[in-house]
């Protein structure tokens, strides 16, 4: 089991940047697949971005494309998320996850982390 601990959220304006980190322990995330998750109140939690084990694979959601971007430093055993142009609808708890395989779903994913609250101002 590895343990996860989101850190670098925040409120911030619209079309500013902030970037979450994402901190492992109790196991290497070197063979995990890392996500990233979001979820607005009242909402299902939704899939962010995803990253694969070496971080030369990436997806990420249509409503993040081209904004957001997903790396990992296995070595320091950390995933990032990248947030540039921030709009309001942004706003939501991000969370990052481990599993085993490449996929948006979040029944497919194991660890989790607390979250990190971010808050875009309009």
């Amino acid at each position: 089991q590895v343990q996860l601990v989101e850190s670098g959220g925040g409120l911030a304006q619209s079309g500013a940047s902030l970037r979450l980190s994402c901190a492992a322990s109790g196991r290497t995330i070197g063979v995990q697949i890392m996500g990233w998750f979001r979820q607005a109140p009242g909402k299902e939690r939704e899939f962010v971005a995803g990253i694969g084990r070496i971080g030369t694979s990436t997806y990420y959601s249509d409503s993040v494309k081209g904004r957001f971007t997903i790396s990992r430093d296995n070595a320091k055993n950390t995933v990032y998320l990248q947030m540039n142009s921030l709009k309001a609808e942004d706003t939501a708890v991000y969370h990052c996850a481990a599993g085993p395989r490449i996929s948006t779903r979040v029944g497919d994913f194991r660890s989790w982390g607390q979250g990190a609250q971010v808050t875009v101002s309009s």
